[in-house]
């Protein structure tokens, strides 16, 4: 299968015209830097042994990408034949400098990565999540640069929204992506929590993960229709003479055993108005 084209990706940011020979320099290894908005976190150690030793017997084959930072050099991408370039002893390292902004670096950082498959869906949540807060980019424009669909982007970036212990389990490839999508459908933290654990440990799929989360939700809103239901005409009672005596919305859930109220205020000084009232 073909894998769709990353947006206006590396060719375009990049030309190819400028990779010519003439423009490739030797770089000390010392003087480079990493990048601190690189998107991913976790380098597999394993696997940059086996990069350092093609490099070994073939030598750094393709250049990095770098931008002057004073005296140092950035990474813009190919941090990983950095790191294994450096596992090696190389002292210097075949790369092309360029002028670039920080959205150019962060978006060049992160389509290099994507068009590898290289983050986990975690690093790449945190990547869209950078580029919209700290560059104004819209989901629209994201969608356009990276060729990704907007409610992908979207969908994405609400992962952030999880418990990190769930972020962990997605972080350490024991969650995919669609089984964390499926728990954002469970409202109560602690059902979410149990469920992600349940995923984990019996190997559940996507696709039983969703029936249980919806299965779910479905039974946390009929249990609360039946609480709601159980309220009886005394209690409703109670409610509108609190909402009179207090001058605001009052909501009353539960029955005459157990329930709750709640209180609704829309300014500090309407809530100390309402304090003012219950203390007296």
């Amino acid at each position: 299968m073909t894998k769709r084209g990353l947006g206006r990706g590396l060719e375009a940011l990049i030309p190819m015209e400028q990779k010519s020979e003439d423009n490739v320099k030797e770089i000390n290894i010392k003087q480079i830097i990493s990048n601190d908005k690189q998107p991913r976190r976790e380098f597999d150690e394993h696997k940059l042994d086996e990069l350092a030793e093609s490099m070994r017997q073939h030598g750094v084959l393709q250049p990095v990408i770098l931008r002057k930072r004073g005296s140092s050099y950035e990474l813009v991408a190919g941090e990983r034949r950095w790191r294994a370039a450096k596992k090696i002893g190389i002292e210097k390292i075949p790369a092309i400098v360029k002028e670039l902004s920080d959205a150019d670096v962060m978006e060049i950082a992160l389509i290099e990565n994507l068009q590898r498959e290289d983050l986990n869906p975690l690093e790449e949540a945190l990547a869209y999540k950078s580029l919209m807060s700290d560059f104004g980019l819209t989901q629209e424009e994201l969608s356009k640069r990276v060729g990704k669909s907007r409610s992908l982007i979207a969908n994405t970036v609400r992962l952030l929204n999880l418990e990190k212990e769930i972020q962990q389990l997605v972080s350490e490839d024991k969650l995919t992506a669609g089984h964390a999508r499926a728990l954002l459908a469970i409202q109560d933290k602690k059902d979410r929590l149990n469920l992600a654990k349940k995923i984990s440990e019996e190997n559940l799929s996507v696709r039983q993960a969703e029936e249980i989360a919806k299965k779910s939700s479905k039974d946390k809103k009929n249990a609360k229709s039946k609480m709601n239901k159980e309220i009886n005409p005394v209690i409703m009672d109670i409610a509108e003479k609190l909402q009179r005596t207090l001058g605001t919305r009052v909501k009353l859930k539960g029955n005459e055993k157990r329930g709750k109220i709640e209180i609704e205020f829309y300014s500090s000084d309407e809530l100390e108005r309402i304090m003012e009232t219950i203390i007296e």
